[in-house]
């Protein structure tokens, strides 16, 4: 019987040989690790809806930076639950708001550990929303400046890189002007360019507190169906000063992630969502999928896709996944 003399599974024969001819890599610096930091001290309390996630307070949040660091990951990004809200979300530029004290505690102890400082106000206003509200409007040009003067405050409290997720028009720009106005010039911005309106949130709201009190917010995050649309923020915010540019959520939008990739030659970030996490976990708890097999074959397809940088809750389970001999092994 005649063949074709090319026969690629000659390449699939043996792990050595699957890994010789591996055409992309998904490595413990590609990670980047979130927290949520809570008032208190002492505190660390699972989140129901995130298996394995935790409420911290400062002194457990530096634990968990210093484990961190010791599986090889590179960043943490810092999320917060703050000790008041107002209307305006005026703790998220407090500097005795947990995620500044938790950015100034770690950056002492962990100076080479990357912080990146989520810049947003849903979880710091007593309504929920992204921004400063006129009625029920968000008002974009009023926001800015209180988006600017929180990213400021987390510069100055050792964040390494600011990274903005309320979807306003222009903040990339008026974050960019503040900071180097305060001489923050080496802190970088890695943009929520690409933040659809997503239902795979819900977790992640829990974890925050941050779910809105009226409505949604369709008004500022993407529209799913849309992906031109997509490219343009990502173009506007590249214009406007952003460093890395990051596509939220990561698993239902990797054709995103490659259509960027095949337009930009800047970093491009994925955000693996509390919704995507929290899926796996519950179908390994009912023993219906093999949770670490899983998770690296996911993570494996954002870098697949073209992500170079990938924010997961899963990042010290694939720190250590990953120093295993047979990791990938599928």
């Amino acid at each position: 019987m005649k063949y074709n003399a090319l026969r690629p599974r000659r390449l699939r024969i043996s792990a050595p040989v699957r890994s010789m001819v591996r055409e992309n890599h998904l490595s413990v610096s590609d990670l980047i690790y979130p927290i949520f930091v809570v008032p208190g001290s002492h505190v660390k309390e699972e989140i129901p809806s995130l298996p394995g996630c935790y409420h911290l307070s400062v002194d457990k949040a530096v634990e968990t930076a210093r484990l961190a660091v010791s599986l090889g990951i590179p960043a943490i990004e810092v999320f917060g639950l703050p000790g008041y809200k107002d209307e305006t979300g005026s703790s998220a530029w407090d500097p005795k708001s947990p995620v500044q004290r938790a950015m100034e505690a770690i950056k002492k102890e962990l100076p080479g550990l990357v912080i990146v400082g989520d810049v947003c106000l849903c979880q710091y206003t007593s309504h929920g929303h992204c921004g400063k509200l006129c009625g029920h409007y968000v008002d974009n040009d009023a926001t800015l400046p209180l988006l600017a003067r929180t990213a400021v405050s987390q510069a100055a409290a050792g964040a390494d890189i600011i990274a903005p997720s309320d979807m306003m028009d222009g903040r990339i720009a008026a974050i960019r002007t503040a900071l180097d106005e305060k001489g923050f010039q080496n802190v970088s911005i890695m943009s929520y360019a690409v933040k659809y309106a997503s239902a795979f949130y819900g977790p992640f709201r829990d974890a925050a507190n941050s779910a809105p009190q009226f409505g949604n917010r369709r008004q500022y995050q993407m529209d799913p169906a849309n992906s031109r649309e997509a490219m343009k923020e990502i173009s506007l915010d590249l214009d406007e000063g952003a460093d890395i540019i990051m596509i939220k959520p990561a698993m239902t939008y990797l054709d995103i992630v490659r259509q960027a990739r095949d337009r930009i030659d800047r970093p491009i970030a994925v955000y693996n969502v509390s919704g995507e996490y929290a899926m796996v976990k519950a179908a390994a708890q009912n023993g219906w999928i093999d949770e670490k097999r899983i998770v690296l074959e996911s993570l494996l397809s954002m870098k697949r896709a073209g992500a170079d940088i990938i924010i997961t809750y899963h990042a010290l389970d694939v720190a250590r996944w990953l120093s295993e001999k047979d990791c990938l092994t599928f």
